[in-house]
């Protein structure tokens, strides 16, 4: 008898925990609606699916190798031939952008993934056990952030050297502060609410109740974060890239057709004109769609608007 009252608590508490997880469809046609009614960020979704496309079938759609060097074609403004005419080694800009794509993208879900790899178990378990541990840990974040993000990430570059791995590295590594602080938050938070404490009077195990109890409601900020990390590591790789520390040459890097483009920004501005507007582009895009992330998974701004 006392088993099986045991069990039916349990079970209540499951599903109390499930019900402050977006995870039913009801729940996620919500986000969406309210997503979808959110004009900018449908623009900013707009641009990135577009950047993907784009990135994804360059093949397809320019004919010409990015890092082919033809001198004969050197510095052409654009025309049908060339739409976003060539540089000064005769390689086709449109070709370079639309593979340089590629790189951004990778560096900008690669540096997260890094960032989330590390901050998520560190910051969950920091602020479940507290402490001591979660002290210890915490001045160890405060000893990261007391660095400027992308100064700690040229420090880094400059210790493992130049190219595009070690730029992915090296953002992603300054990227676990912030996701290490968030998670601990947002873990604080959740592990005071009822079922959690309820789920741990009736002896259930810690590694049970942060899969599936506390990470679940914490996934809106961190889903929000991460767009938001996606944008700025693709402009701190390029920014690297623009300082000669991030892709070399002949890969077609945003940030290192910039560089180079403006030694030539009185005889050819395009070369600096359409890099500088991809990255502001795909920058705006996730950033946009940051922030309608941010209001479709509050379900307080959901039910006011």
């Amino acid at each position: 008898m006392a088993i099986n009252l045991k069990n039916q608590i349990k079970e209540k508490v499951d599903q109390v925990s499930r019900l402050q997880t977006p995870k039913s469809e009801s729940e996620i046609g919500q986000i969406w609606s309210h997503l979808r009614r959110n004009r900018m960020a449908m623009i900013g979704l707009a641009i990135l699916v577009l950047f993907l496309i784009c990135s994804l079938f360059a093949p397809f759609l320019t004919t010409y190798d990015p890092t082919q060097i033809n001198l004969v074609n050197s510095l052409q403004s654009p025309s049908s031939e060339h739409l976003m005419g060539t540089d000064w080694q005769g390689r086709d800009v449109f070709s370079r952008i639309l593979y340089g794509g590629r790189i951004s993208l990778s560096i900008g879900f690669i540096t997260v993934a890094i960032g989330l790899a590390v901050g998520l178990p560190v910051g969950t378990i920091s602020a479940y056990y507290g402490g001591k541990l979660d002290l210890f840990v915490q001045r160890i974040i405060d000893i990261m952030i007391a660095f400027p993000g992308i100064l700690l990430a040229i420090v880094i570059v400059t210790i493992l050297g130049v190219g595009v791995e070690q730029v992915m590295i090296a953002v992603g590594i300054s990227t676990i502060p912030i996701y290490t602080r968030l998670v601990r938050g947002s873990v604080l938070s959740v592990k005071e609410e009822v079922y959690v404490k309820a789920a741990r009077s009736l002896g259930i195990g810690d590694a049970r109740i942060i899969l599936r109890h506390i990470l679940p409601n914490c996934l809106g900020p961190i889903i929000v974060m991460s767009t938001f990390r996606i944008a700025t590591s693709i402009l701190w790789a390029a920014g690297l890239g623009f300082l000669g520390l991030g892709a070399q040459p002949p890969d077609p890097e945003w940030g290192a057709m910039l560089s180079r483009g403006r030694e030539y920004m009185r005889a050819a501005p395009y070369l600096t004109a359409f890099p500088g507007m991809a990255i502001f582009f795909m920058v705006l895009g996730f950033n946009l769609l940051g922030d309608g992330l941010r209001d479709a998974l509050d379900p307080r701004s959901r039910k006011y608007k």
